[in-house]
């Protein structure tokens, strides 16, 4: 008998996927230093454990760190400044039931085999917490510095979801790059039936590639008209193929005012204001289909502190399950 899928629910990946992510609803995380360090490429990383621990006790779903393996002065942000995996694995024994997301890896810049291991012992580590975003990257000076080329990340990065789709299957065989099979096993497994895999922007790829072999879709903030365009060409793609729908979210830079009725003004990726204006975004947004927000608070002019309890007073009972 053919099983329909639930409109309800997502597919089962692990509980960090279904905590996060619900068809028709949005929820709200936090993307990793909490700390604002406007003037700076780097942060202090002060409190950092305590404010993820905070973080989690307010009820926020999910917090999310990035790969940046180098302080590229281009870029201007050497994001968490730990790598991604050393910091999943301390935030996994520090915390209970917030995901644990990296938004993202950049897949050609790692072998595939240590990227599926280290994600896998992270999921299990945090009872099925993990969150893997994954990227092609867009930052040229750290190829040569990894003695990579850039020019073929595109199918670089192809290769390695396969890759790590394939040694995460239940039952799994290595093939070496010259096309050997070999009788080895990568352990250990997710705990779901595979990781989910977040494919960022386009990653290269073409978008019937990213609806077929995406478990999610990272896309950053746009106006409300073009973010549904951009969304409803995705889930299309998804739909084509027979697939279910998969979940879609983005990133928003705040700086969350006193006064709930400061208007917005922007700033970089995102914008200053009240609670009322953030509230009416976030409700423009999860009505054409983003699924989860994470917040980025490097802009922010109060206390770290001051803004998580602001938040979680007045934003997100509003899109509470």
């Amino acid at each position: 008998m053919l099983t329909m899928p639930d409109p309800t629910r997502f597919a089962p990946m692990n509980k960090g996927f279904a905590r996060t992510f619900q068809p028709g609803r949005l929820s709200l995380g936090l993307v990793v230093p909490l700390e604002a360090y406007p003037n700076s490429a780097v942060p202090s990383m002060t409190d950092h454990l305590a404010r993820v621990q905070l973080a989690e006790q307010l009820g926020f779903s999910a917090v999310w760190l990035r790969d940046v393996p180098f302080n590229v002065p281009s870029f201007g942000d050497a994001g968490q400044v730990f790598d991604p995996f050393v910091y999943l694995g301390l935030l996994a024994g520090a915390t209970q039931e917030i995901s644990l997301g990296v938004a993202s890896v950049i897949l050609p810049l790692r072998h595939p085999a240590h990227v599926a291991k280290a994600a896998a012992s992270a999921d299990v580590l945090s009872e099925g917490r993990l969150l893997l975003g994954v990227a092609s990257g867009d930052r040229p000076e750290e190829y040569p510095a990894m003695n990579m080329s850039f020019e073929d990340r595109a199918e670089r990065f192809r290769d390695s979801v396969a890759y790590i789709r394939g040694v995460g299957a239940p039952r799994s065989e290595v093939t070496a790059a010259q096309g050997r099979v070999q009788s080895m096993d990568l352990l250990p497994k997710p705990t779901g039936p595979r990781l989910p895999l977040l494919v960022t922007g386009s990653s290269r790829q073409s978008p019937a590639w990213i609806a077929e072999h995406s478990d999610g879709w990272i896309t950053y903030p746009r106006s409300v008209p073009q973010q549904q365009a951009v969304i409803d060409t995705y889930r299309s793609g998804t739909r084509a193929l027979g697939l279910p729908d998969k979940p879609v979210m983005q990133s928003l830079y705040v700086d969350l005012r006193p006064e709930a009725d400061t208007p917005p003004s922007p700033i970089h990726l995102g914008f200053r204001s009240g609670t009322d204006a953030l509230i009416a975004y976030l409700r423009e947004i999860e009505a054409v289909g983003v699924n989860h927000v994470a917040l980025n608070l490097r802009f922010s002019s109060r206390s770290t502190e001051d803004t998580l309890h602001h938040l979680a007073d007045a934003v997100l009972p509003v899109f509470a399950s």
